[in-house]
């Protein structure tokens, strides 16, 4: 299955999701998108795959979004969009896009829902947090 992940090392939930991916037993095509930003063309059709606003894909926490104007209601998603473009920390991470959808993987393991079932076992995020068990069945 190819699977790629719009990926920030330093990110908890990213490493989390791209864990799960491999849990998964898929090594993903990995993008750094803060070195290797997606094009204006992929960001887009990622966030309408995922069935998102541009708003939605906006990263507030730790990023200029509100030093930036970005709070400001009216701006329009073009506005929002050359933000994300210019500064790519301000997209929200980490999207996955797999043949079975796309997601902005907030928490973790929304990435489940487009992988297939094929688990290799347990797995247990970096904060403790059991997601899945022995037999890669999804622990709710």
């Amino acid at each position: 299955m190819n699977v790629t992940i719009y990926h920030n090392p330093a990110c908890g939930t990213s490493r989390n999701t791209l864990a799960m991916i491999r849990n998964a037993g898929i090594e993903p095509d990995i993008i750094e998108y803060l070195e290797n930003p997606p094009s204006r063309q992929e960001l887009v059709g990622m966030i309408a795959d995922a069935g998102l606003t541009v708003r939605d894909a906006v990263r507030q926490k730790d990023t200029p979004y509100a030093e930036l104007g970005l709070d400001n209601p009216d701006l329009s998603d073009d506005q929002l969009l050359d933000a994300m473009l210019k500064d790519p920390i301000l997209i929200n991470r980490p999207f996955v896009v797999t043949p079975l959808g796309t997601r902005l993987s907030r928490p973790s393991e929304l990435v489940l829902e487009i992988l297939p079932e094929t688990h290799k076992g347990a797995f247990t995020k970096e904060d403790g947090e059991k997601v899945l068990d022995a037999e890669g069945k999804r622990i709710v």
